[in-house]
């Protein structure tokens, strides 16, 4: 994906020379539809036919030839794609999304038609300005485009489809402002897709060291401070919870941390993610069907590394945090037991009721450790953190939990505004009840029911007042609802909703409180 050439040109369609050139088409109410007037009497006779409908994502493949009467394009190929009818009164957010699902569906049609090359007119679509179009067709396109071969040596058939080489955005204008929103929906996919290669990376390559070396990395090429805790930093200040899970595992814990600071910052946002890189629920084992997806319990950790590319290209003005508490969860002779008491590093006591409630037990550890290192203004976490949540929202929408409206606010406008939808949860000392403990301050679990609340409610306890939110993106970080910019597979999940929120940050919290 990173070898993807971006091109802004004001060049006419009728000269490209690219494997595939696009025209999105906007269903007409009536009458005849707007689009080239080359191709208008080819698509007019495809609608009488009723080949082509013009609905969202319906595909219309044609083939230039010159000659007498001809279409003479340059192009190998001509494809129209529907965009559906725009609704007059239709919000951005919901314009946006139009933009990703065509992008999308053009490089999925780019990979049917093994197109290594595609030019797209740049449609105008509602009330989006042109930098916004090509911000998230540029998103959608990408996206649509990943695929991943790390361990494919061989395969069955011919040659396999590689991906995009170039993508061509042609404007009749504004190419400055277009090419700055191509660059910026580029920069929000690639970090998404960098998240998705992590998490089909499986156990036994994506270690919690891989954790560490991506963020020294990163650290190195966005000049960033990076801090990784080893397993006798943990052991010196403290952190139970992490350290009760790793203990089975022969792979040593590590504690990202990622540092952007700009010259000034008026105030810091802390990002914690899970960093769980297999998760066999150690003594309480999870059933063997489906514990291969088990590598993928890292891909809150994953979201917020990744984001933090898109932080250090940007360079806002609000400074960021991210810490990734990463270790395996394993059932060796010397695992955590149920019934075990641990003292996390903020001092509360727990008790282990459940081994394979492991996740709140490492992101308390680092919750309490970054709110007291960097004194932050709000902390957010993201977490695969309980199936109970797939059970509430299914796979079309991360969970959300917290304690301050604003900020759970804000990050739900920025799920909106990426595609990301968020559903708010209730949270209150009532849920709380579930997690006290006969013999310990709290207990890791709360028993079945309300299952995400409780979840949520254990990690409130390592808040104290700061406002935080809680992202649970169990139902949707794979599997998530298959969209064309999605395919099977883990999905990024909230890396661009963290991207959007730091890119629209203003003074936390708000004045009009």
């Amino acid at each position: 994906m990173e070898t993807t050439k971006l091109t802004i040109t004001a060049k006419k369609s009728i000269d490209c020379r690219e494997d595939l050139l696009v025209f999105c088409f906007e269903q007409p109410e009536k009458g005849l539809p707007a689009c080239d007037e080359l191709l208008q009497p080819l698509i007019v006779k495809a609608i009488e036919l009723g080949d082509f409908t013009g609905k969202m994502n319906d595909i219309l493949l044609l083939y230039p030839y010159g000659g007498a009467g001809g279409v003479a394009f340059a192009a190998k190929r001509i494809m129209i794609v529907g965009m559906g009818k725009l609704a007059v009164d239709a919000d951005s957010d919901s314009l946006r999304e139009i933009c990703r699902s065509v992008g999308g569906t053009i490089a999925r049609q780019c990979e049917k038609l093994k197109a290594a090359t595609v030019a797209v007119s740049l449609p105008v679509v509602g009330s989006l300005p042109p930098e916004t179009v090509a911000e998230c067709l540029t998103e959608g396109v990408l996206l649509g485009d990943y695929r991943f071969r790390k361990y494919k040596t061989e395969e069955k058939n011919e040659k396999p489809y590689l991906g995009l080489k170039k993508v061509v955005l042609l404007t009749q204008g504004a190419v400055a402002q277009v090419r700055r929103g191509s660059e910026r929906g580029a920069r929000a996919a690639k970090a998404a897709n960098a998240a998705r290669d992590m998490a089909n990376r499986p156990g036994n390559d994506w270690t919690p060291t891989r954790f560490a070396e991506y963020a020294c990395a990163l650290a190195e090429e966005m000049a960033m401070k990076v801090t990784i805790l080893e397993k006798a930093d943990m052991e010196r200040l403290g952190m139970g919870g992490i350290l009760a899970v790793n203990r089975g595992s022969a792979e040593p814990p590590k504690m990202v941390i990622l540092e952007y600071r700009p010259e000034k910052p008026a105030e810091t946002v802390l990002l914690v993610g899970k960093g769980l890189t297999f998760d066999s629920g150690g003594v309480s084992l999870k059933p063997a069907a489906g514990m291969e997806d088990m590598k993928y319990d890292m891909c809150g950790g994953a979201a917020v590394l990744t984001a933090m590319r898109v932080i250090g290209q940007e360079r806002p003005g609000v400074g960021v945090v991210a810490i990734v508490p990463a270790t395996e969860n394993m059932g060796g002779s010397a695992a955590v037991k149920p019934g075990d008491i641990i003292v996390h590093y903020s001092g509360i006591t727990s008790e282990i009721v459940n081994t394979d409630a492991e996740g709140r037990m490492i992101l308390a550890d680092a919750l309490a450790y970054g709110i007291e290192k960097y004194s932050p203004c709000c902390v957010i976490d993201l977490a695969t953190l309980t199936g109970a949540v797939i059970v509430a929202l299914g796979h079309h929408h991360t969970g959300i939990l917290g304690n301050n409206d604003e900020l759970v606010e804000r990050l739900i406008d920025a799920g909106r505004m990426s595609g990301e939808p968020l559903w708010r949860l209730p949270l209150g000392p009532d849920y709380s009840k579930q997690i006290e403990s006969e013999v310990a301050d709290i207990k890791n679990t709360g028993g079945k029911s309300a299952g995400t609340i409780t979840a949520a409610a254990y990690l409130q306890k390592f808040i104290k007042e700061i406002p935080w939110a809680h992202l649970d993106i169990a139902g949707t970080a794979w599997e998530f609802t298959e969209k064309s910019y999605i395919p099977k597979g883990p999905a990024g999940i909230c890396t661009r909703t963290l991207v959007n929120l730091v890119r629209k940050w203003q003074k936390f919290p708000s004045d009009r409180n």
